[in-house]
């Protein structure tokens, strides 16, 4: 049965589990995040595709199950899988996503290596995730691509299939000209994003930085410049931008940019943050932390969230602040590894390890360590609990294309209190204007800002929060949409449940 929505993606919209050795498929424990943010469309249209890779000993054996079909509380659809080898997901996904394009990205170009890429298996494999596209789309239907790793997916599928819409969003930051420019494949990239009927972005900066690059290597037409919303500018942040087009004109075709961030459901937070359950571990929570206060910092292990100079950062505090080591100051530290098998990823978690031990070495005693460092995924529940007992979060990534961890610590604070110490290079700062902002590659601007969370008084802390709630409330994920094109009469703007 062809489709009307076709979503392309590199996950699967499930996570398998072997019990007693048969494959057995569970929806995604967290309501948050990509998948099961995405699969709430899936109910606005009468049959969807969802196009994934899986891993396969060997990608042309028969029995393949290519195709399977699913029916859930989000509707009735068909997942189409790629059989890829363990080579072809090495090269695709491990060196060449995350070893040349992640760091241009993030703008650390000093670990930047393209050496070792095989760019004819990346054009392949997103040469198969077009062609699945292709075949589940129903005449004029809307493909829906997401992020870098399937860069080439649009340009490929444009000409297998010219009468489909095709939408494209970018979760990570896209970098400036100067950066991205880097990357001897960069007119590939953008000639195939140009084949889009709309490319969409989490904040004005991004679509400012794509508009000037795809400017920079080829002769387009510019649509209109526009003034970004009052909601999206913030003069304590280094990714305000106040004008953004709206289009781009490349060989005749016309691409619209759109601007459109992920939130969270906040309805979900608010209501795991109000059951007993979490009362409960919320005032366990604060009695086993007695008079001491707690801070709270989540992220992955990887070497653009900032962990290794956080844990620097609150190494210095404690150095020149005894009044801090004297009311037993903690920090748990949540570090959730990204990918075990990358040597960069590796070096991070010894990194960040190796501060944490040097940190409680230094002033843990018999009662009291200074980090707690937990290096594994906590449930949701548990985590909206720490979220309410903490009296700071902090989240200063060195970049992000947004953060949705910060937003889950707002939405989860009905008691209107707490504060949010943010980075100024997380995408969600231009947002949370009443966020504490901060430069984490300054060490005197690093420490102030928590310094200034720790002190801030209560009338200012509620008054902060309250105006973070109601931006994270104003940006939930129910009004996220793919840009300006729509699925069609069953999806109006905000439709998404």
């Amino acid at each position: 049965m062809s489709s009307e929505l076709v979503i392309v993606y590199h996950r699967q919209p499930y996570e398998e589990v072997v019990e007693n050795g048969e494959t057995i498929r569970i929806p995604n424990k967290s309501p948050n995040g990509i998948v099961p943010t995405l699969k709430s469309f899936f109910g606005s249209v009468e049959h969807s595709s969802w196009i994934a890779w899986k891993l396969a000993e060997d990608p042309s054996a028969p029995e393949f199950d290519r195709k399977v079909e699913i029916s859930d509380e989000h509707g009735s659809y068909t997942v189409s899988r790629l059989p890829l080898s363990e080579e072809q997901v090495r090269e695709f996904y491990h060196v060449t996503s995350k070893e040349a394009f992640w760091p241009i990205l993030h703008a650390f170009k000093e670990r930047y290596n393209y050496d070792p890429v095989d760019w004819n298996n990346f054009r392949d494999v997103n040469q198969q995730f077009a062609q699945a596209a292709a075949e589940e789309a129903a005449e004029g239907a809307l493909v829906w691509v997401h992020d870098y790793n399937l860069w080439l997916v649009p340009g490929y599928l444009r000409a297998l299939r010219p009468d489909v819409r095709i939408a494209f969003f970018h979760h990570t930051p896209f970098p400036s000209a100067d950066t991205f420019n880097v990357l001897p494949w960069r007119r590939e990239i953008i000639q195939s994003l140009l084949a889009c009927d709309d490319v969409g972005f989490h904040i004005p900066r991004y679509a400012a930085n794509f508009v000037s690059v795809a400017s920079s290597l080829f002769d387009v037409d510019l649509g209109e410049r526009v003034s970004v919303d009052r909601s999206f500018i913030s003069e304590a942040t280094a990714l305000t931008e106040r004008e953004v087009r709206t289009s781009i004109t490349h060989e005749g075709h016309t691409t619209a940019i759109s601007v459109c961030p992920v939130g969270v459901n906040t309805r979900y937070l608010e209501s795991v943050a109000q059951t007993p359950e979490t009362a409960a571990k919320v005032a366990e929570i604060r009695k086993d932390l007695g008079d001491s206060r707690l801070i709270i910092s989540v992220g992955r292990t990887d070497y653009t969230k900032g962990g290794v100079e956080q844990l620097e950062s609150f190494e210095r505090i404690l150095d020149a602040h005894p009044e801090l080591r004297a009311e037993k100051l903690r920090l748990m530290h949540i570090s959730v590894p990204a990918n075990r098998n990358m040597t960069a990823y590796a070096v991070t978690q010894a990194q960040i390890e190796e501060a944490a031990g040097r940190l409680n070495g230094r002033y843990g005693t018999l009662d009291w360590q200074p980090v707690t460092l937990v290096s594994r995924a906590l449930p949701l529940d548990e985590l909206v609990a720490y979220y309410q007992a903490a009296d700071v979060a902090w989240i200063t990534p060195l970049a992000d294309g947004m953060n949705l961890v910060c937003k889950e610590y707002v939405a989860s604070r009905t008691d209107d209190d707490g504060v949010l110490v943010l980075s100024e290079f997380a995408g969600a700062a231009v947002q949370l204007h009443g966020a504490v902002t901060t430069n984490p590659y300054s060490h005197r601007g690093s420490d102030h800002a928590i310094l200034q969370a720790l002190s801030m008084e209560p009338l200012e802390r509620k008054r902060r929060m309250k105006h973070l709630r109601a931006a994270v409330k104003a940006d939930d994920i129910s009004g996220w949409r793919p840009g300006t094109l729509e699925l069609g009469a069953a999806l109006k703007p905000g439709a998404v449940a």
